[in-house]
């Protein structure tokens, strides 16, 4: 289940959404370029996460923030492997390239944020972005994918963005 976890973060800003939508218009996504949409996701919510673990101040945060560190950095040794597997080299696009430009104006707004401002800041972007990588997944990245080693992986991984979306959710209510 973890070993696309990192596809969740894909998803993570309103920006990556959009250009999804349009990219999915123009031409479909090639496997090399899923595949680096998903290892810099999982970069950039590992990023994330270690803000999280140093700067929350509810127990329930941290432990979520733990989780998303834990998670992600697996899936990006599983991710490497099956890369090498298929013979894959991640192709930089831009949706690679938004993502890591909005995770790093994301990480700057956080940064000045504490307290229950900042666990609250952390947890609502990340359900958002659980509940973007889920449609982003469902309606272009998978159907998009050609190697079916690739999309099985890609499909195996739903549950747990579910997971981490219920997760963050739990927490959100509890921060209102």
């Amino acid at each position: 289940m973890k070993k696309l976890l990192m596809l969740a973060v894909a998803l993570m800003l309103p920006t990556f959404a959009v250009y999804a939508e349009t990219k999915s218009k123009e031409g479909d996504l090639s496997d090399a370029e899923i595949a680096h949409i998903v290892v810099t996701a999982n970069q950039v919510d590992i990023k994330n996460g270690q803000l999280a673990k140093e700067k929350a101040s509810n127990e329930d945060v941290k432990a979520y923030a733990h989780r998303m560190i834990s998670d992600h950095t697996d899936v990006n040794k599983e991710a490497e492997s099956l890369v090498k597997k298929l013979n894959v080299t991640p192709k930089d696009n831009e949706i690679s390239k938004t993502l890591k430009s909005d995770g790093e104006k994301n990480i700057d707004k956080l940064k000045d944020m504490s307290g229950k401002e900042f666990d609250k800041a952390y947890i609502d972007a990340e359900v958002k972005l659980h509940k973007q990588v889920i449609d982003v997944a469902d309606t272009k990245l998978v159907p998009g994918v050609q190697n079916e080693e690739l999309k099985a992986l890609l499909q195996k991984v739903r549950p747990s963005l579910v997971s981490h979306l219920e997760h963050a959710q739990k927490i959100q209510e509890s921060l209102r």
